[in-house]
């Protein structure tokens, strides 16, 4: 047996000083910085440049976000608060358009505002708060679901390829692809995780790869353009990836470069499986057609990395954040409620009940 897995808690709020507690994922690896946000401004800030990311951890930080736009709010009556709410909501709701979570966490919130409808300000507020601490304790039991779920389709000393990030600090404890590493890694599974460096952002490099070495994990790291020859030489048994939105048909969005690990892992016979909150999975979406895909500054490909330009000035660029697998591409998607397999427009519903 292994021993208990010590994780970072990269979102909270600090509600007596009226303050929302982020770990800057910007500064990983080489800082370790928590940043105290009042502002809506700078929460909306916060989850544009990526300082909090990952689709739960994005949810939880919105949640939070709208409580504390909502309880500066001067407002007395319920019109006069819900329209405050309101704005602050939508405020929030611009600043990432892929990643569901965003989008359900506000509605979520909205929700619970409604039902409180003819109550005092001060109780509406201290609902909302209530709501939010309840999406953060949902999303760890559903992660430590996601955990079990996946741990029992693997095998110990099994290499594991991830891209991206999806760990302990994308959610709000163990991750969702991550979950079954430190899960395994407290029951002794010992395995040996290969991590993508997910470019242009980096996020496996400086994030995956220095949670994974936090926790005392056997990981690799390796650029993209490796994941070909470590799955060639027989040092992947299976593939798990998060994912920012789920389509009905089982179309998965995922950091980009995600696709092409799928197509990878069809190849040489690896088994690529999805690891996916029901929070992100979309059933009014049809498709990954239907899937709007954020374009991104250009800098993140050119400079942002380097002491100077890596590229020449003014060369046109193409950032989209994230990519679509096609669902023939997926092994099987693991949510909190089990494993869903093909045809996905049949088992996702299912998930639900």
């Amino acid at each position: 047996m292994g021993k208990p897995v010590d994780v970072i808690q990269s979102v909270r709020l600090d509600d007596e000083n009226n303050t929302l507690i982020l770990l800057d994922q910007t500064v990983l690896p080489n800082e370790k910085n928590f940043l105290h946000l009042k502002e809506l401004k700078d929460i909306w800030g916060a989850i544009y440049h990526l300082k909090v990311r990952g689709a739960p951890a994005i949810g939880i930080a919105a949640a939070y976000g709208v409580y504390l736009g909502t309880k500066q709010s001067a407002a007395e009556s319920y019109e006069e608060l819900y329209l405050d709410f309101k704005k602050a909501k939508e405020y929030l709701a611009s600043s990432r358009p892929t990643a569901v979570n965003l989008f359900w966490a506000l509605d979520r919130m909205e929700a619970r505002f409604q039902k409180e409808e003819g109550k005092a300000a001060a109780e509406i507020k201290q609902a909302l708060k209530e709501e939010a601490e309840k999406i953060r304790a949902e999303d760890e039991k559903v992660c430590e679901s996601i955990g079990q779920h996946a741990l029992s389709i693997l095998e110990p000393g099994w290499g594991i390829l991830t891209h991206c990030n999806a760990g302990t600090i994308a959610t709000a404890k163990y991750g969702t692809a991550l979950a079954p590493i430190y899960l395994g890694q407290e029951k002794g599974y010992d395995f040996k995780v290969y991590a993508d460096e997910t470019r242009p952002l980096l996020q496996g490099a400086r994030l995956t790869a220095w949670e994974l070495e936090e926790a005392g994990v056997d990981v690799t790291l390796i650029c993209d353009n490796m994941a070909s020859i470590v799955m060639k030489e027989g040092k992947i048994q299976a593939v798990l990836v998060g994912c920012d939105r789920v389509a009905a048909n089982g179309d998965a969005a995922n950091k980009i470069g995600t696709s092409g690990v799928a197509i990878l892992a069809k190849h040489y016979n690896i088994p690529f499986y999805v690891c996916a909150p029901l929070s992100t999975v979309d059933l009014a979406c049809k498709t990954g057609d239907d899937i709007h895909i954020e374009l991104r500054d250009s800098e993140e490909i050119t400079s942002k990395w380097y002491e100077k330009p890596m590229a020449p000035d003014g060369v046109k660029t193409y950032n989209p954040a994230f990519d679509v697998t096609d669902n023939e591409l997926i092994t099987g998607i693991i949510t909190e409620n089990g494993i869903a397999y093909a045809p996905y427009t049949e088992s996702l519903p299912k998930m639900f009940k």
